[in-house]
């Protein structure tokens, strides 16, 4: 069985040159854009699982030692939080729509007619699957080249958030300490299925605080939580001082106090 849609596929060899990675063997960058529903409709094809497990591996690795070596204050718990913000579906699949790299995976029917070219999970697992891929043909030094060049950003990003690694978690968090109670979202979507878009908001004390847009529900809460969280962190809480300009007025002059 052919794939019909593979046409205006772009080819491996392009997406190598755009990752300016040199591969000996193609075939092995083209089985890392083979998803399952693929090679399953066209029978006798390896999938990328494999590569994905190897892909995954060597991520987890590199980002490790880039966390330890650029944070040597840093506990093993904040570590260990950092690179498992670096590494989840969510982070995974937002390099990946960087990269455009739905374009290149190979899906089945099903999963076109579905809109898997834009799936957190397929996008997160073809990446994890370009790095073992590149590993595999190239070896260590070229795949940490590629994933520090990749993630590297992110890393430096997520370094400078202090507690809010996930805003959704942080604003509960937060929220519980101040009112006593926990956020709430409201979510909307708009476009078709295979392209929707949602819109949540972050509603903290009955206050909608934050907004957030993105191709998943998830998505869209962990925005709007972002933004509630950053505004509440710049609220005083009960107790606080008031700033200067907000400070009850003082007595009128020339009038004694007490």
């Amino acid at each position: 069985m052919s794939d019909v849609a593979d046409t205006s596929r772009p080819t491996a060899a392009a997406l190598a040159q755009f990752l300016e990675v040199h591969l000996d063997d193609l075939g092995l960058l083209e089985r890392a854009l083979t998803h399952r529903s693929w090679a399953f409709e066209n029978g006798a094809v390896e999938p990328n699982e494999r590569l994905e497990f190897l892909g995954d591996a060597v991520l987890g690795l590199v980002v490790a030692d880039e966390i330890f070596h650029a944070h040597p204050e840093e506990q093993e718990g904040r570590l260990a939080k950092v690179r498992a913000a670096a590494v989840k579906a969510d982070s995974l699949a937002m390099i990946a729509r960087e990269l455009d790299l739905g374009a290149y995976i190979k899906l089945g029917r099903g999963e076109i007619s579905s809109g898997g070219h834009d799936k957190d999970s397929i996008l997160a697992d073809g990446l994890e699957a370009v790095i073992g891929a590149v590993y595999l043909d190239q070896g260590f030094a070229t795949a940490y080249d590629l994933v520090q060049r990749l993630f590297g950003e992110m890393l430096g990003e997520l370094a400078e958030r202090g507690a809010a690694l996930d805003y959704k978690t942080s604003l509960q968090e937060l929220a519980a300490a101040r009112f006593g109670g926990l956020p709430r979202y409201e979510v909307s979507e708009r476009g078709p299925d295979h392209r929707k878009t949602f819109t949540a908001s972050a509603l903290v004390d009955a206050r909608p605080l934050g907004t957030g847009e993105g191709r998943s529900k998830k998505q869209a809460e962990q925005r709007a939580a972002r933004q509630a969280y950053l505004a509440l962190q710049h609220e005083p809480a009960d107790g606080d001082e008031r700033p200067a300009d907000q400070a009850p007025a003082g007595p009128p002059a020339g009038e004694a106090v007490g």
